[in-house]
């Protein structure tokens, strides 16, 4: 076990009380230090119960689950392990518990006895991380939904966490919502140098991560990054998963015998391909 790795899945199966089959199965990747992963699959693939288990919300069945050096099926370790892996849903509204933003970022420090001057600290550095400061004494239920998955990550943020694992976390919100908790999350890796573990169906956001893992029927179909993996059209297709839509042009182009890179993911890259074409007849 690499010691820089933040969480270690080794030979996982996990299958729900009562259920004919295994949810996941043989299921082995290991999430580095610092990289966004960003974890894809149509619904049923085990994604969302690949994310339980990083955060030991669920045991497996089979195998073990490594946070940061902790195995998730030691209940000792279980308070440690929740602190290490911070866990942000699909439903702002279930995780933001007071009447105050400021005192709903402070609820989990509160429950860990973080000490009350330290912890205002820990709330000012927060809301600044996401850029909800101005906020700070508004009362959740009025913000827009990605203002709340914003205030749902500052809470997980004030933990202080090596890892925050973010299951479907702009599922529910607008394209402009979904912009603005991705690029907060995407800003949090960069400058805080937290791993982030993305589980998500949208396309888009998976192209703007470090590495790709593709899940189908409980196991892993695909990995690397994602020029290596979004290229492969005809493949995610049978996955039942769609690919960016100038990946998917760029497949078009191809076989109509337009020579453009297989890997272009972005509508700039798509633009150079389209002038490097041009400059060439």
């Amino acid at each position: 076990m690499d010691q820089s790795d933040k969480i270690v899945v080794q030979g996982v199966c996990y299958t729900y009380q009562d259920a004919p089959d295994a949810a996941l199965c043989g299921v082995d990747l290991s999430v580095h230090a610092g990289e966004f992963l960003a974890v894809l699959g149509h619904n049923g693939s085990g994604k969302s119960t690949l994310a339980k288990l990083m955060n030991a919300l669920y045991v497996p069945t089979e195998g073990h689950i490594w946070v940061v050096g902790m195995d998730t099926r030691n209940d000792a370790l279980v308070y440690d392990i929740r602190q290490h892996a911070g866990m942000v849903f699909q439903n702002p509204d279930n995780q933001l518990v007071a009447t105050v933003v400021e005192e709903d970022v402070a609820f989990g420090m509160e429950n860990i006895g973080v000490p009350p001057a330290q912890m205002r600290i820990r709330v000012d550095e927060a809301l600044r991380a996401v850029n909800m400061q101005d906020f700070r004494t508004a009362a959740p239920h009025m913000l827009s939904g990605g203002q709340k998955q914003r205030v749902a990550i500052a809470g997980v943020l004030a933990m202080q966490p090596d890892v925050i694992i973010l299951d479907e976390s702009t599922a529910m919100l607008d394209p402009a919502g979904r912009r603005e908790v991705l690029q907060t999350v995407r800003r949090l890796q960069r400058e805080k140098g937290i791993t982030i573990v993305w589980i998500t169906h949208y396309m888009d956001e998976a192209a703007q991560a470090d590495r790709v893992i593709v899940m189908n029927e409980g196991r892993i179909a695909l990995s690397g990054t994602p020029r290596e993996v979004f290229p492969q059209v005809e493949r995610l297709r049978e996955l039942r998963l769609d690919v960016p839509p100038m990946t998917e042009l760029a497949h078009d182009l191809a076989a109509a015998g337009v020579p453009v890179r297989a890997d272009v993911l972005t509508v700039e890259e798509m633009v150079e391909e389209v002038c490097r074409l041009s400059s060439k007849t």
